[in-house]
């Protein structure tokens, strides 16, 4: 029995190493040491037909630039056939040193074939040779990727741009391009300019004649001194190279390749602002400004709202600085400023305006005077700070109440007199009483003894009745669900309604009431984060996209509102949309 099973196990033994000598998947390579600029031919080749499902390796270290292909071989010679069937690619390696090649995998007769794996030595960067027939060569001399960049010892804050241009030679044609990777400006601020229309123009590159196309164009503002670099734009091509030969009808025969070019690192030299000169209120604020504050009126009465407007404009890096804030006398009730911006980009910077606009009420009658603001800036063209200084602004509150005035201190004063003493001090003291029992009749056979009497037996029906009622109620699924909405909603607008009238208080407990209500069903704190989080986490809750613009809405008005008039009709109004909102997110939670 066991040299039976002896036999068996090294027939199958015998038996798996034939299958597999039967079978090859190999990796070939067309070299194992090239330059990190060099590209190499890896091919994946099976000796057997049937075999399929082909998964190439990741690549980690390398880039496809070719590929994949196939070709299948088969011969028959002196009566014996070959198969062979090749996958083959293009890699460019993406680093120096001793890369692994990944094997491959394929599979046969329902077993995974895997292939070998391959050692690669990339090397620094090599020349490649030159040969004018070599094909690389022939798209280096005449393929150019180009970042020109308009100032490259800008001050810091001071508007830049840079333009990436493809020059290509009349020899030579591109087929097929995509940017690989994407510039990177470290150290600026910056915002691409959208190119429209890609146009071929004619040009010079080196003082040959070449034509170019505009791929791309940005705004940079460096937010920091120093030497910082604007990292190269990579493309990729498919290239139509003449060969020097012509077809049967006399055109030129091309071939294409794939090839691979980049931008050069530019370095920018960034200088430092001047210390000498700088003002105490300067923010940052670089390029050619102007500046005014102005209000839409200055004649107005109590508890009426003016609009005070401060505003910066010109050329310049109009995002990136802190617009000077205006102060008020404490008669003035002040809100927190509605900041726009209108500002375009073009070739020549950032260009428009900047502005905060205050909302200002008065409470009392009289003149106030809101002081004088300045504003200071770098001049690049000049190269010295300058200050605008904007006029005070005097608000006359013609009708109000008037300012309360202090009390004189003999007001506060409290007159103290001696109490007399006389006979009649006590006379309002009864001395004699006159009680009587206020029940004259007896309680025992009265009509209330028996009406206190049968109240129990009246009480079973009643209960019965009530009993069948709250039953009913109960078994209301849809109807209970309602009403427990409508109390939860009460409770949490419960201090809102209280403040009806009070404009500020209402607004203020009304949003506190509605973040309270989703921390409370949501267990977030709500009014740490923004609306549009608010709105995702309600979303991920499954409340429908109306409930949830409703809910939105109310918060947007109880911020509007604050700094606008508004009437008992209209907070009643909102105060209803709140309620019936917090209805309806309840009954979906």
């Amino acid at each position: 029995m066991k040299l039976l099973k002896f036999y068996i196990l090294t027939l199958l033994l015998f038996t798996s190493q034939l299958f597999f000598a039967q079978i090859e998947f190999k990796t070939s390579v067309s070299k194992n040491k090239l330059g990190v600029n060099q590209r190499f031919r890896v091919e994946f080749t099976v000796n057997k037909q049937g075999a399929d499902n082909f998964k190439a390796p990741p690549f980690s270290n390398f880039k496809v630039v070719g590929g994949p292909s196939s070709s299948v071989n088969q011969s028959w010679i002196n009566g014996k056939a070959s198969y062979s069937q090749s996958y083959i690619y293009i890699l460019e390696p993406k680093t120096e040193g001793d890369l692994i090649l990944a094997p491959a995998s394929i599979e046969y007769n329902k077993q995974i074939i895997k292939s070998n794996s391959v050692k690669i030595t990339v090397t620094k960067a090599v020349e490649i040779p030159k040969d004018p027939n070599n094909p690389e060569y022939v798209a280096q001399q005449n393929i150019h990727l180009v970042a020109e960049v308009s100032n490259l010892n800008p001050y810091v804050g001071e508007g830049i741009y840079v333009v990436y241009k493809l020059y290509v030679s009349e020899n030579i044609s591109v087929n097929d391009w995509r940017v690989s990777e994407s510039p990177q400006y470290n150290g600026f601020w910056n915002q691409d300019i959208e190119v429209k229309d890609i146009n071929v123009k004619k040009g010079k590159y080196n003082g040959e004649d070449y034509r170019y196309i505009i791929l791309k164009r940005a705004v940079l503002i460096p937010q920091r001194n120093g030497n910082l670099k604007i990292e190269p734009m990579k493309m990729d091509f498919s290239v139509g190279i003449p060969t020097g030969k012509g077809d049967f009808f006399g055109n030129m025969i091309t071939k294409n390749i794939n090839y691979s070019a980049q931008s050069a690192i530019k370095t920018v030299r960034v200088k430092s602002l001047p210390e000498l000169g700088k003002p105490i209120d300067f923010t940052g604020a670089v390029g050619e400004f102007e500046f005014k504050v102005a209000a839409n009126k200055n004649v107005l009465k109590a508890n009426d709202a003016a609009q005070i407007k401060v505003e910066v404009s010109g050329r310049g890096n109009l995002k990136l600085f802190e617009i000077p804030k205006i102060t008020t006398p404490a008669e003035l009730e002040v809100y927190t400023p509605e900041h726009k911006e209108k500002v375009s980009t073009s070739l020549n910077g950032l260009r428009g305006s900047v502005s905060d606009t205050y909302t200002v009420v008065p409470q009392f009658k009289g003149k106030y005077k809101i002081p004088e603001v300045t504003f200071s800036y770098f001049n690049t063209k000049e190269k010295k700070y300058k200050t605008i200084k904007a006029d005070a602004i005097i608000v006359n509150v013609t009708e109000g109440k008037e300012l309360p005035s202090s009390v004189s201190s003999t007001e506060n004063n409290i007159i103290k007199q001696n109490v007399v003493a006389n006979d009649n001090n006590f006379r309002f003291i009864a001395l004699k009483s006159e009680f009587e029992p206020k029940i004259k009749s007896e309680f025992l056979n009265s009509n209330l003894f028996y009406l206190l009497l049968f109240l129990p037996f009246l009480a079973i029906p009643i209960g019965i009745l009530i009993g069948k009622k709250r039953a009913q109620r109960a078994g209301d699924v849809f109807g209970n669900k309602i009403r427990k909405a409508d109390r939860l909603a009460k409770k949490y607008l419960s201090e809102a309604k209280k403040q009806l009238g009070n404009h500020e208080a209402f607004y203020v407990a009304l949003e506190k009431a509605l973040h309270n209500f989703l921390k409370a069903k949501l267990q977030v704190e709500t009014s740490d984060i923004s609306k549009e989080r608010i709105s995702e986490i309600l979303q991920n809750k499954n409340v429908d996209l109306d409930t949830i613009k409703q809910f939105v809405d109310v918060l947007n008005d109880c911020d509007f509102a604050r700094y606008t008039p508004t009437t008992n009709v209209m907070m009643e109004q909102e105060f209803e949309k709140a309620k019936e909102v917090i209805t309806n997110i309840d009954k979906q939670l």
